[in-house]
């Protein structure tokens, strides 16, 4: 059984930049995918960032693309968000999420596909 807490959330200006993590126990987090999603208030939960479990393949929301980087470490089972030019758009609680499919080929982008969950941290962009 893994357990998921993200850190790092916090109240920024837009424009401004945050870094997420995920700290991972009780399971290495590789090989397995990892992903980021966010929920904003009234709003379903959305995907964001997913990284394949070899840190070979990324995918991103359209949303984000070009501003979010989405990373791993697997020796410290830990992954990241590097949070860059911050919309007032972007307020939300973001999850980490993982997947518990041993060397998947492939990425997978809905909550759905998710296994265990973090906590979530709050993230508020300011105008």
């Amino acid at each position: 059984q893994v357990q998921l807490v993200e850190s790092g959330g916090g109240l920024v200006q837009a424009g401004g930049s945050l870094r997420l993590s995920c700290a991972a126990s009780g399971r290495p987090i590789n090989p397995y995918g990892m992903a980021w999603f966010r929920q904003a208030p009234g709003k379903e939960r959305e995907f964001v960032a997913t990284i394949h479990w070899s840190g070979g393949s990324l995918s991103y929301a359209d949303s984000v693309k070009g501003r979010f980087t989405i990373s791993r470490d697997n020796a410290k089972n830990m992954v990241y968000l590097q949070m860059n030019s911050l919309r007032p758009e972007d307020t939300a609680v973001y999850y980490c999420a993982f997947k518990a499919s041993v060397y998947s080929a492939r990425l997978y982008y809905t909550d759905l596909d998710y296994d265990a969950w973090g906590q979530g941290t709050q993230v508020t962009v300011s105008s």
